[in-house]
């Protein structure tokens, strides 16, 4: 069957919008029908060479559809299921899948090198990240569908694939923010707009949001940021200003930059916690001196996807929407069609908007 979708031919290529032919399902596969999927900065990462994956490549790991079709032996899903694409899928039975540490599992990639679909001309193409969500249509090992909790809309539960489970988790799992605590969050894209909303949610008092653009007022404040600093060299200043001199108790770091990781820690006080979200290049090295480590006693913590596991969250993420805390239409800045991913990468680049979400 030949459906639409973006293809990276090479790394540091532009996307290409082409026909690919899918397979049908084979043992342990499901077949989806994409509703929606969010343009993340990991495909960014993907496309320039940040993160290395097999090429030529579907892009897209955050996504929601339907099942049309399955494959033998899968159990749970049938044709109509709607469901969230989880593009790192536990194995179960690694060490840190026996740690009951998921999130960390050493085979949640393996998939991103099988064969995922051809060209009209033979080649092999591999899914990005796993679920190949930039396409009408995809498929993915069982593993990689969610069932979507009711009372989601399906368009927009796309963006529960990544954005709003990382921003989620790294609040609630990886920095385990307390009511009345101070937090604030640097880099407001999708993730960085998840991120105000779970700190919102977790009962924090102060959520500062910290990005270069001004622009991104507006989205951070209607998110839950109760304020807004303009990223420049005196921002760890500027966040102790509204804290008192002292420094915000969290710090969420969502741009995987060296100058604003170490600026989201200086910004906490003393005994301060700071959550690394954001994927950085091999390039970007972050510098501190032993006596500042002692005297400070803050604590710099590595998050991948949000330490979350998506079986277990899903549900308490869509009780929070059901019950009006969690507005996931507040992460989309604007609604695109596959031919406009290209375009939505130019955007990532210049560092405007939160999330586009593509709609088939």
């Amino acid at each position: 069957m030949t459906v639409r979708a973006a293809v990276l031919p090479a790394v540091g290529a532009p996307l290409e919008i082409t026909g690919i032919e899918l397979p049908e399902p084979g043992p342990g596969e499901v077949r989806v029908r994409l509703a929606a999927a969010g343009v993340c900065h990991s495909d960014l990462s993907l496309s320039n060479g940040t993160m290395r994956v097999p090429v030529p490549a579907v892009l897209g790991h955050e996504g929601a559809g339907t099942v049309t079709a399955v494959g033998e032996g899968v159990a749970g899903l049938v044709p109509g299921t709607p469901v969230v694409l989880n593009w790192a899928p536990a194995c179960g039975g690694c060490p840190a899948c026996a740690r009951g540490e998921v999130w960390l599992c050493g085979h949640a990639l393996d998939g991103a090198a099988r064969v995922h679909a051809r060209t009209a001309d033979g080649t092999e193409l591999h899914p990005g990240l796993n679920v190949g969500a930039f396409a009408e249509e995809t498929v993915v090992p069982a593993a990689c569908a969610l069932p979507l909790p009711d009372g989601v809309p399906l368009t927009d539960a796309a963006l529960l694939g990544c954005a709003v489970l990382t921003g989620y988790g790294a609040v609630h799992h990886s920095a385990r923010v307390q009511p009345g605590e101070t937090v604030a969050v640097f880099g407001v894209g999708g993730v960085g707009l998840a991120t105000l909303q779970a700190a919102r949610i977790a009962g924090a008092a102060r959520i500062i949001a910290v990005d270069v653009s001004p622009r991104k007022e507006e989205l951070a404040r209607a998110c839950g940021a109760t304020d807004f600093v303009l990223a420049d060299e005196q921002t760890p200043r500027a966040v102790r200003a509204l804290t008192g001199k002292q420094g915000a108790d969290v710090a969420v770091e969502c741009a995987g930059r060296a100058r604003s990781i170490r600026a989201a820690w200086e910004s906490t006080r003393r005994g301060g916690r700071t959550t690394v979200v954001g994927i950085g290049g091999k390039d970007e090295q972050v510098i501190f001196n032993a006596l500042e480590i002692f005297h400070w006693g803050r604590t710099l913590t590595g998050c991948v996807y949000g330490n979350s596991d998506p079986a277990r969250d899903l549900p308490a993420i869509a009780t929070h929407i059901r019950e009006g805390r969690l507005d996931l239409s507040a992460l989309v800045t604007e609604h695109i069609t596959l031919k406009d991913i290209p375009t939505a990468f130019e955007d990532m680049l210049a560092g405007r908007g939160g999330r586009a979400l593509v709609v088939f």
